[in-house]
């Protein structure tokens, strides 16, 4: 992998960890972070040595969004025409958007770690993972709607396929802080942890878990699963079938059933 200024990545037996590193910022995300976040997941995608992602912050908080210099930077604009400028503004949001959803795209599963404070883009990034724990002390805040904004990077569009209609809705216009146990409760994350080791001790074990499986079929897993979420049940069963017609008879699945066969642990290429 390569280095960069803003994250620590590290691959260990086909597990990748991936930590915000600003802590003195509280992982705030600047301009080169959301560059170098990109960049990260697209080549996580590709890197044929990961089968899972574990994304967590270093410091005492998981992420705090954006940096508010990078913020007031969006809103600036070399061009007096007030049509350009607005075409402008909307490319920026795109290219803010993009990051995120390389995470939702990586084809690999997304696994977030969160203690301390998860917010605003934070809440984001998270709604893009496909699954999430935290510290019972962790806290979630959809913040924009105190900036005077409305949350543009993915999470009116993803949290309310997360977790309930009317929650999502009340997170959303009120802006209030949810704890890790309450998190838990409503389905925004799958569990909490009394504390930090006892979180990314339990993560790792999922993680590695999912990393002794067929990786073919854990990337199909993951392409079926976000294509279900945003069709119908038939046009799902259609992809679906579809997808197994060209992906089903494979290496993973011969080597699958000779360990089965041979009572040993399967491995995949």
């Amino acid at each position: 992998m390569n280095t960069y200024q803003t994250f620590e990545v590290t691959v260990e037996h086909f597990v990748a960890r991936v930590f915000f590193n600003r802590p003195e910022r509280a992982n705030a995300l600047n301009q080169t972070a959301w560059d170098e976040m990109k960049a990260i997941f697209e080549e996580l995608d590709e890197n044929d040595e990961v089968r899972v992602t574990v994304l967590s912050g270093h410091g005492k908080h998981f992420c705090a969004g954006i940096d508010l210099e990078l913020l007031m930077n969006v809103a600036q604009f070399s061009n007096a025409c007030e049509g350009r400028k607005r075409e402008q503004l909307r490319k920026k949001v795109l290219a803010l958007q993009a990051p995120i959803n390389a995470i939702e795209q990586c084809s690999k599963p997304v696994i977030a770690a969160i203690k301390g404070g998860c917010i605003g883009g934070g809440v984001d990034i998270i709604s893009a993972c496909d699954m999430r724990y935290c510290t019972d002390d962790a806290y979630f805040t959809i913040k924009e709607i105190d900036m005077g904004m409305v949350a543009d990077l993915g999470t009116l569009q993803r949290l309310p396929k997360i977790i309930p209609q009317g929650i999502a809705r009340e997170l959303a216009f009120t802006g209030r802080n949810v704890a890790g146990i309450e998190a838990e409760r409503i389905g925004l994350v799958n569990r909490t942890f009394a504390s930090a080791e006892e979180m990314y001790t339990e993560v790792m074990k999922v993680a590695q878990t999912i990393a002794a499986k067929s990786p073919l079929s854990i990337r199909g897993t993951k392409a079926i699963l976000n294509h279900s979420r945003d069709h119908s049940v038939a046009d799902g069963l259609e992809y679906m079938a579809t997808w197994n017609a060209a992906m089903l008879l494979s290496d993973d699945l011969m080597e699958a059933f000779q360990a089965k066969m041979q009572k040993r642990e399967a491995i995949f290429k």
